[in-house]
């Protein structure tokens, strides 16, 4: 089923014109909290799809161990090497804060791992990317984080979850959803459970939910949602992806995701746009938009490696797949292609 034209409408709205009208900084600001020792791909993949989908800056915040080969990987990230193992909470704070309230999203998860100190940083993180009204993306290890303490997450209507299968039904259980729900309307639930919380489901199909329940006056401080406000909305994403599912690509949807939030953020403060769409859409429209940009990268490049797809194949496709979406001109992809090739 195609992706309903008003969601698609809605989205085009949240894309920075290519006018010549925005500065540096105000087509997106991204971070992504991961890095270590073993994880160095993950953090990279998830940055440089921020990139090539067409943020303008896009910050790794990692270990040490793993900053020089983040660095190597590509010139164009900005990586800092902040999350030392000898490091406090409390020392990091300030430093963090202040790094964090330069830009307009955090992605949390990518070669996050499951040490004790990323673990602890990636919570602290989290706290003052809620405190500062930041978009969030949790992926991988930080959905883990999220199933030992709901509380960081419950409530927070600004973050998107992309939980795979195996994470979903982890989070499923951590929440106690009812096994017998038909599994199209489990997402829902856990939204709901979350106190609202946007989940993108991935899958055959992904299915993509934001069920709120009436917003009370602390849901609507936290969340900059009006109290009282509600929304319960689910869009399945089945455009057709490869037939390989090479690891990293999960990496590559949370850079999208990140960016088109990364973008609502610059609509809502005003750079762009007329400020129609209420913040509350713009969770679930960056869900969207990210999912089908990934989904039909992956497309793209099965189509020319096959079998033998990785996913930095995915990486040359992002522009010709975005293009693919939603076009060209100033509110497309900007350059000419051809057939939405690039």
């Amino acid at each position: 089923m195609p992706v309903p034209k008003h969601i698609l409408d809605q989205v085009k709205q949240l894309i920075p014109p290519l006018n010549g009208s925005l500065h540096k900084g105000q087509s997106g600001r991204v971070a992504v909290l991961g890095g270590a020792l073993d994880y160095t791909g993950a953090p990279f993949f998830a940055s440089i799809s921020a990139l090539r989908i067409g943020a303008d800056l896009s910050h790794v915040i990692c270990s040490p161990t793993a900053a020089g080969a983040i660095k190597s990987y590509s010139p164009d990230l900005i990586v800092h090497p902040i999350l030392r193992e000898d490091e406090t909470t409390k020392s990091l704070h300030g430093p963090l804060s202040s790094l964090l309230s330069r830009l307009h999203v955090l992605v949390i998860g990518p070669g996050l791992g499951r040490e004790d100190y990323m673990q602890r940083f990636a919570k602290l993180a989290l706290t003052i990317a809620k405190e500062q009204a930041m978009f969030i993306v949790l992926d991988a290890d930080a959905l883990w984080m999220v199933g030992q303490d709901l509380s960081l997450v419950r409530g927070y209507r600004r973050a998107v979850l992309t939980p795979n299968v195996v994470e979903f039904k982890r989070l499923s259980e951590s929440v106690d959803i009812d096994p017998k729900i038909p599994p199209e309307e489990r997402a829902a639930h856990v939204s709901r459970a979350l106190g609202g919380v946007t989940v993108l489901e991935k899958g055959s199909a992904d299915i993509i939910c934001t069920n709120t329940g009436p917003a009370d006056s602390d849901a609507a401080r936290i969340s900059k949602v009006p109290e009282g406000e509600s929304a319960e909305e689910r869009v399945s994403v089945d455009v057709p992806g490869g037939l390989k599912r090479c690891g990293g690509q999960g990496d590559i949807l949370s850079g999208t995701v990140g960016t088109v939030l990364a973008w609502g953020k610059c609509y809502e403060e005003g750079a762009f746009g007329d400020k129609s769409l209420p913040s509350s859409r713009i969770p679930l429209l960056a869900a969207v938009a990210g999912s089908m940009v990934t989904r039909t990268a992956s497309r793209r490049a099965f189509e020319k490696y096959g079998r033998g797809v990785v996913t930095q194949d995915m990486l040359g496709e992002i522009g010709g797949s975005f293009a693919e979406h939603f076009g060209e001109g100033e509110k497309g992809w900007g350059a000419a292609t051809e057939t939405g090739k690039l």
